[in-house]
């Protein structure tokens, strides 16, 4: 796994979402070779572990990565106060992303996406050619809803799903899930959210026989693989494994993880 550590400039910031910031960072080395699924490691000033930020968009021509996280502690918050100018510390790209095949003539890629698990899920539809996919979306409420305008300007099928029905579809992503799995012409379907959000996809991806990797969230230390602080339950073949999210995935085999 090639990996660059350094400091790079940050070109863009906006905040897209209430304590929901949106960054472009100016990295060749790590944009030339980052992959859909893979994340970053950040230094937030004053903070000996890093945070780890899933890539949003990769943009290889302009030796640009995109990243969108949430403020969810003193960390995060810190990031958020960087600026266009400033200088950011991350070790990227990191971990394992999804596999990006061609897809049959006649079939269709699946995206779905849980509240800050939706970031990830724009460039896995990118990397697979955004007018065969459908990308569904989840978030609590209309006022936490993100990246409705990135999905549409790559030309994806957008379903957005809210859980109190102030926008979109009232409900889980798993509805519109369905609905579109039952035309019978899903390749496979990539996801990444919260834990609840994920079991009911890949049940979902089974009962329909279809091909399903997700991105998994977890706690992280290094960020390597050194650390061992970031593992999980694999069941590979029939035998159980625990692995590490940040080196063996984040992305796994929908049929392979034990949540």
């Amino acid at each position: 796994m090639a990996f660059f550590c350094d400091s790079y400039s940050i070109l863009e910031k906006k905040e897209i979402a209430t304590g929901i910031f949106s960054y472009v960072i100016h990295c060749p080395e790590p944009a030339a070779s980052a992959k859909a699924g893979q994340f970053v490691h950040i230094q937030a000033e004053g903070y000996t572990l890093r945070r780890p930020i899933s890539i949003c968009e990769i943009d290889k021509d302009r030796g640009t990565l995109r990243i969108v996280f949430e403020v969810r502690g003193a960390g995060t918050d810190k990031l958020s106060q960087l600026n266009i100018g400033d200088k950011m510390n991350m070790i990227a790209p990191l971990g394992n992303g999804f596999t990006i095949n061609e897809i049959p003539a006649g079939k269709t890629v699946i995206v779905v996406g849980g509240g800050i698990g939706v970031p990830p899920m724009l460039q896995t539809a990118k990397s697979f050619g955004s007018s065969r996919i459908k990308a569904i979306t989840g978030f609590r409420s209309k006022d936490r809803v993100i990246l409705e305008d990135d999905f549409k300007r790559i030309g994806a099928d957008l379903s957005v799903c809210t859980d109190d029905g102030s926008y979109g579809e009232k409900g889980l992503v798993t509805f519109p899930l369905i609905e579109e799995l039952e035309k019978g012409s899903t390749a496979i379907i990539c996801a990444c959210g919260p834990t609840p959000m994920l079991k009911a996809v890949i049940n979902t991806a089974k009962t329909y026989n279809v091909p399903c990797e997700v991105s998994l969230e977890q706690r992280m230390a290094c960020g390597v693989g050194a650390c061992v602080g970031c593992a999980v339950n694999i069941n590979r073949s029939g035998r159980d494994f625990v692995l590490r999210v940040c080196k063996d995935g984040p992305v796994f085999k929908a049929e392979e993880v034990v949540l």
